[in-house]
């Protein structure tokens, strides 16, 4: 193009960019399309860059605000089998086809399906699903978006999440009770598990076979023991701030105060979701039941020792080390 014609098209350019600016909107179009914003460039590479950004930002607290925050990073990470009953804000379920009878948390449904919309109008939605956005909590209110307007009988596929779209925050009452119940298979995805034949019974009955066992205890907050063949776990999701909670830690495994009964140790924790989740290796015969006494103890303990304002010693600062050093992050 000739140094006269880029002339002229300049103009017009600005003219564009002030008119849609005016409007204080920015609208969205193909990604090889010039932006209409008027700059001359295309959209992936203007306006298309930052919505692009906007979808790939993590969210490291996905749930925050919601009630049961830790209990979601649990069965987001932790727990096989496991089913919530939620509570939709209001006016949300008069977006729905149809009724919606009720809409339960799942920690993962066949196929991996997102969500699904059952029969009777009722919907399954699934927590261990991939996160397309870096804000998982946008893309589990995709899902629940698309089994609120699916047709009764209908698996929800997957798809990428839009940017700007609600949150489970925006479509959850946030101040419903949070109550998982925890379960040895997955005979929840069925509404008749015991007529399930064929295939469906086989696919179940491998499923089943793969759930590690597990327990939430019932003596503190978001604590869930589970058997391996080795050894079993207590795995603890907590809230306290990262910081504060190893510097607690610290000071109790310095103190041979960190241990939840004879033969159990602390032997770290992981990030997930923004919470920290201390882990003690338990020995074989001790039950979820055998934890709760002790687990509650320890939690009089660290409280406790969250409140001691004093620097930390060089005993203490050594446990910490060793601490961090065993800290990985899984997501």
């Amino acid at each position: 193009m000739g140094k006269k014609a880029a002339a002229k098209k300049a103009p017009q350019r600005s003219q564009s960019a002030t008119a849609t600016t005016a409007t204080g909107a920015i609208p969205v179009v193909g990604a090889r399309e010039d932006c209409p914003c008027g700059s001359g460039r295309r959209y992936k590479a203007c306006h298309g860059r930052e919505a692009s950004h906007a979808v790939q930002e993590l969210v490291h607290r996905p749930f925050e605000g919601l009630a049961g925050e830790a209990d979601w990073v649990a069965l987001r990470e932790l727990v096989p089998a496991a089913t919530v009953p939620l509570t939709l804000a209001a006016g949300v379920a008069d977006e729905a086809t149809g009724d919606v009878p009720s809409v339960t948390l799942a920690t993962v449904l066949p196929l991996a399906w997102p969500a699904l919309r059952r029969q009777d109008g009722s919907i399954l939605l699934g927590l261990q699903t991939q996160s397309s956005s870096g804000d998982l909590s946008r893309d589990l209110a995709d899902a629940l978006e698309l089994a609120l307007a699916a047709e009764p009988g209908a698996p929800v596929p997957s798809r990428r999440t839009v940017a700007g779209g609600r949150r489970l925050q925006d479509l959850l009452d946030v101040t419903a009770p949070f109550v998982p119940a925890v379960h040895t298979g997955f005979e929840f995805w069925l509404e008749d598990a015991e007529s399930a034949t064929g295939e469906v019974a086989a696919s179940l009955e491998r499923a089943n076979a793969s759930a590690i066992p597990t327990e939430k205890l019932s003596s503190v907050d978001s604590a869930y023991w589970c058997g391996t063949p080795d050894k079993n776990h207590l795995r603890w999701v907590m809230t306290v701030p990262e910081e504060q909670l190893l510097d607690a830690l610290a000071r109790l495994t310095a103190a041979d105060a960190s241990s939840i009964g004879p033969d159990t140790r602390l032997v770290g924790s992981f990030r997930a979701h923004g919470l920290t989740v201390p882990v003690w290796d338990l020995p074989l015969a001790m039950t979820a039941a055998d934890c709760e006494k002790p687990a509650a103890e320890f939690a009089e303990r660290l409280a406790a020792t969250l409140a001691d304002p004093a620097p930390l010693t060089a005993d203490e600062r050594r446990a910490r080390a060793n601490l961090v050093n065993r800290q990985v992050t899984l997501n």
